[in-house]
């Protein structure tokens, strides 16, 4: 923007092409992001903790609430959430004001995800930083979301650009979901993605713990591979809430493997029961 002096001496804005392109996006951006209520982030330090899956059974329990919800797979490079929900062979296409359309998972649950938009899933994605914002700030300002009561964001393990730009795009998010596994290598980690939230002032939500023991099907007995209890007791080190544990389940395996959500696939056992405890925990911290 340049100035310039008007028959009274006084200097008045002159704004460029490029000063009101941005001025555009800027709107439109937040007129999209406007029509959705509660904007949820789904993050963690550590890779491998389960973030996607605890992502989708959170967007599919809202779904089946009859929400209407918005699921954004922002993972750039290893998106899996066309996977867990088996919509592989979806591609994105646009409507006739140019707005993207997500794909459908059932009436009440739309996605989007960078998978949509590679020719085969062994494409690699080989992208630099402001690629990235640049794709994610589309999905969050050219795609036809509608009204929507949740849109829940799936992002990449860690604290770089692809959580970063979604903080810095959505300025009234509800808050985040920490994902953890109890022990230490990956508490360690996941500690920094809770202050990673506080510096950007992201409400934290609560943490959740994947991966939380396991019950053997043939004995009963209780094994705990990966320890148990760590993501509670960091919980209130960091002085967040705590949503729930979620056991091991080699459901939750096969289940993700075909595209069928453990909260769809056994709602009433240990697991889906977990997810159910956890959404309701998440609900209500937002309404506090």
């Amino acid at each position: 923007m340049s100035f310039k002096n008007n028959k009274t001496g006084t200097a008045i804005p002159v704004h460029s092409a490029a000063d009101l392109t941005k001025q555009k996006e800027e709107q439109d951006l937040k007129d999209n992001l406007g029509k959705i209520k509660h904007k949820i982030v789904v993050l963690s330090g550590k890779g491998g903790v389960g973030k996607s899956t605890v992502a989708v059974n959170l967007a599919v329990s809202l779904a089946e609430k009859k929400f209407r919800v918005g699921l954004l797979d922002v993972d750039i490079h290893g998106p899996s959430v066309p996977k867990l929900l088996g919509l592989e062979k979806n591609k994105l296409s646009a409507d006739e004001n140019e707005k993207l359309l997500p794909a459908l998972y059932n009436d009440h649950l739309k996605v989007v995800s960078v998978g949509f938009l590679l020719d085969d899933e062994k494409d690699p994605v080989v992208w630099r930083g402001p690629l990235k914002y640049g794709i994610i700030k589309q999905f969050l300002k050219d795609v036809a979301w509608g009204e929507l009561d949740y849109l829940i964001i799936d992002s990449p393990p860690g604290t770089g650009d692809e959580p970063l730009s979604v903080c810095q795009l959505i300025e009234d998010a509800a808050g985040a979901v920490v994902v953890t596994t109890p022990q230490d290598v990956a508490l360690i980690d996941v500690k920094k993605s809770i202050t990673f939230c506080h510096k950007l002032n992201m409400p934290v939500l609560g943490v959740v713990e994947n991966m939380s023991g396991f019950t053997c099907p043939h004995c009963g007995k209780t094994v705990d591979i990966f320890k148990s209890g760590g993501g509670k007791n960091m919980s209130e080190e960091m002085n967040v809430p705590f949503l729930g544990a979620i056991p091991i389940d080699v459901s939750i395996a096969h289940g993700g493997d075909a595209g069928k959500p453990e909260i769809l696939a056994n709602p009433d056992e240990t697991t889906g029961k977990a997810f159910t405890e956890i959404l309701n925990n998440i609900m209500k911290n937002i309404s506090i």
